[in-house]
This record gives structure tokens, sequence and C-alpha cells, in this order.
């Protein structure tokens, strides 16, 4: 039978994904795991560093580069995971090199120098200082890695080698132990005291109270790292969600229902805002000569273009419209140059769809022409549906002429027209960008306004020059 592990209690308890599998959540946590490792391997390269020069300032010569040749190969040891660390096989890797680690950090405390680099001190005697904390540093390095795992893997490591160690010194024929003074009979407290302080002597007392103390300190940063994973997690899906959000649903309304949800995101709003309708001339025609499959690769191409721009000038995309758009600017936050940056995005549009058609001309590919008509002025912004179902957008007269603005660029022969209440709002530079100045009646309107309009034989040298 085989098993399969779910890949959220993977994540949680930081075991290996499949790295053929994809996934935005799966690579996100991926990418966590690696600044971990990365950050781990800095620290503990930092902390290779500072041990080392103490012990060269602590350790007369030569018998410092004795040990300073531990520190280097202790640095080794660390970084060959790092350099590894995209591998498929980097977590299992890192699980050889933690028991690399311990065996050598045992074996520097525990194996003394040569001869005539050392004293004529008992081993025994390596076992009475507190270099076993070090050790301990290793538990650290792990919990930068954010893995539960990895630091008891660790944990585990440390007691069970260090025991080993220990165990090879307490059966040595010339240790001191209790065990073998009471082999004579009982110990009384003089004899028991002058055995403790003999160079020679080994007590299981240190040796268990360590392996209680690195269980604990095991556990309790397990369980920290554990913790901290699960903010980690937490943190990775809500990115992920807003991103998968983000491709339904303007990416600032996303950021703004982020922020400002628990104070009432989307209670309607009176703001002046600027808004831009934007559509594909003749898509009748396209529709009718072109499959359905190519009709919705053009309208994924479009949307993919045009909804950059929107978002680069800081628009919110309002709603699809078919093959057209509806974008604010302003509605959510407002904008004091609200209606410089709609005018700014409709030649961008402009320009955009420039460049689209040169590179579908080298294809053969028919051409595309955009309509933009741009409006300003007061609305109200606000989220508009039921409980279960709603949108935030705006409305007022001002989207409605905004639309009939738009549907004017055929009568007019225009690629871009605005009213002249957008003009003027934008700065007077701008008015100098449109051809020419025109009266419009939109339909169902009884009052006419002023607009601006750009022709559509205007050229795509002279749009990038306007954008």
């Amino acid at each position: 039978m085989h098993l399969t592990v779910p890949g959220r209690f993977k994540a949680i308890f930081g075991l290996p994904f499949n790295p053929l599998g994809t996934g935005r959540f799966r690579e996100s946590v991926r990418a966590a795991e690696l600044d971990g490792l990365a950050f781990a391997f800095w620290a503990r390269s930092f902390g290779v560093l500072v041990v080392t020069l103490w012990l060269v300032s602590l350790v007369p010569w030569p018998r410092d580069a004795y040990y300073a040749t531990f520190a280097v190969v202790f640095f080794i040891l660390g970084f060959v995971p790092y350099r590894l660390r995209h591998h498929r096989h980097a977590f299992m890797i890192k699980l050889a090199f933690v028991i690399l680690d311990v065996a050598l950090m045992t074996t520097a405390i525990l194996m003394p120098p040569p001869a005539w680099l050392s004293g004529d001190w008992p081993v025994q005697a390596r076992l009475r200082g507190q270099e076993y904390l070090y050790l301990l540093l290793l538990l650290a390095e792990a919990a930068l890695t954010y893995s539960p795992l990895l630091v008891l893997w660790t944990g585990a490591a440390i007691a069970s080698i260090w025991s080993i160690g220990f165990q090879i010194i307490y059966s040595l024929p010339g240790s001191t132990t209790f065990a073998r003074l009471t082999e004579a009979g009982p110990v009384n407290q003089s004899d028991a005291l002058r055995a403790y302080f003999d160079p020679t002597f080994v007590g299981l007392t240190a040796w268990r109270t360590q392996l209680i103390a690195t269980g604990l300190f095991t556990v309790i940063i397990a369980v920290a790292v554990w913790r901290s994973r699960r903010s980690v997690l937490a943190h990775v899906e809500a990115e992920v969600v807003r991103a998968d959000l983000a491709r339904y649903v303007s990416p600032d309304v996303v950021d703004a229902l982020a922020v400002r949800a628990p104070q009432g995101f989307g209670e309607p709003a009176v703001r002046t805002v600027a808004i831009l309708y934007a559509d594909i001339v003749g898509s009748t025609g396209l529709t009718e000569r072109l499959p359905p499959e190519r009709i919705f690769a053009l309208l994924r191409s479009f949307r993919e273009r045009t909804c950059r721009v929107v978002f680069d000038h800081g628009g919110t995309l309002d709603k699809y419209l078919g093959d057209g758009f509806m974008a604010t600017f302003g509605g959510i936050e407002a904008q004091e140059n609200a209606a410089e940056r709609a005018l700014g995005c409709a030649f961008a549009l402009q320009d955009e769809m420039a460049r689209w058609n040169a590179k579908r001309a080298r294809r053969g590919a028919a051409r595309i022409d955009v309509s933009v008509g741009v409006h300003f002025g007061p609305v109200v912004a606000g989220n508009l549906g039921s409980q279960t179902r709603s949108e935030f957008t705006v409305v007022g007269d001002v989207v409605n002429v905004a639309s009939r603005i738009e549907g004017a660029t055929r009568e007019y022969g225009a690629a871009i027209i605005a009213s002249e209440t957008c003009v003027t709002a934008a700065g007077q530079a701008w008015r100098e960008r449109f051809d020419e100045e025109v009266e419009l009646q939109p339909r169902g309107r009884k009052q006419g306004l002023q607009v601006l309009l750009v022709r559509r034989e205007v050229d795509a040298p002279r749009l990038r020059a306007m954008a």
C-alpha cells in the first residue's frame, strides 16, 4: 500500500514537497524555506567566526590552530547543504549533514588534541567543561530554517551522538565512576566527594541532566518553530489568495479590502472620479471571421495588455464589458490627479495597441483598433449588490456620459474622446495633445457637452510622443 502525506501536513511540519509538483502555494512555501536555509547558514557562519575568535584568544599557539581546523571543517559542513539547497533532495542532504555537524562538534569537544599539543590532563576531564552548550547552538540554527522536523532531528542527533561519546569515555578502564566504587562496598560521603573531584571521575547524573535539558530545549524550540511556521504559511496562503483574487478583482480593490475590511470597506461615498471606457472597434466582424478559440485567445491577450496599462496608471478595473472594459481613477481613494492619470492611460492604451498591431502585422494577423472615452465628475463609489454577492463600483451620470463618449468615437472616427471637463481638470498641457474640440450631443441626453478628440489617423510614433 502506498501512503501519501497531504501537502498541507508537509507544509506545517517542514517535510519536503514533491519537487515535481506545481502550485503557487507550494512555490511560495519553498521560497520561504530557501530564505530560512540561507539565513541559517549566514547566522551559523557568524557563530563560527565568533567561537573561533574566542578560542584563538583563549587557547595558546599552536593548539588554537588545532581547534581552528575544526572550525573550518564545520564551516564547510554548513556551506555544502547551503550550496545544494535548490537540489531536489536538499532536505535529506541537510539531515545527513546535521549528523556530521553533531559528530564533528562532539569529536572536537571529547577528543583531546595530539599529545604534542596538549598537556597530560586525562580525557575524562573534557566532560567537566561547559563546551556541551555549543551543541545546543545547532538547535538555534535548525530553528532558523522554519522546519520543526529539522529541530527534532537535530535534538535527537545531539542526544544520540553525545551519548555515544559520553559512554565511550565512561567505559574506559581508567574512568572513576560511582558504580565501580560501590563494587567494593558502601561508599561514605567523604569517599564520594573525593571521587567526584578526581580528574578521572565520570558521573551519569551530568549526562542525564544534559539529555533532559536537550530534550526540553528541542521540544520547546520545535513547538515555537511550528507556531512560527504556521504564521508564515498563513501569510503565504493569504498572499496566494490575494494574488488569485486579484485575477478576478482589481488589485487595488483587493489591497483596500485587506487593509480596510475591519473598518467597513465599500461604504458609499461621493468622490470626484475619472471614468474611462475602452472597446475594440469592429469586434462583431472579428467574431464572425474567427473561430471561438481564436476569439478567446485574442480577448485574453487584449485584457492582459490593457489591464497592465490601467494598473500602471493607478486605475481600478471596474468591470469587463465583453470586448471592452470600464476603469476608474480615484474611486477607491481620492486622487488629486485622477483626470491626468485617466488621460495618460488613454494615450498609453493607444500606444500599447500600436505595439501590439506591429507584432500582429509581422505574422499577418488583422489590426486591432481600440476606442477610448474619458469623462470626469462626481459619482457615488461603494459596494453594490447583495449580502452574498457584491462588487465595488461607481454610479452616477458621469458613468453614463463616459459610456456615451466612448460610443461616439465611431461617429467621429476618433481613437480617443475626452470631455472638456476632464481635460480642464488635467491641465492645459493635455489640451494641446488633442486634435480638435467639438460639441457632442450624447444619445439620450438633452444637453450637449464639449469634448476633445484624437483622430484615429494618428500614427504610433506620435502616440508614443504624446504618452
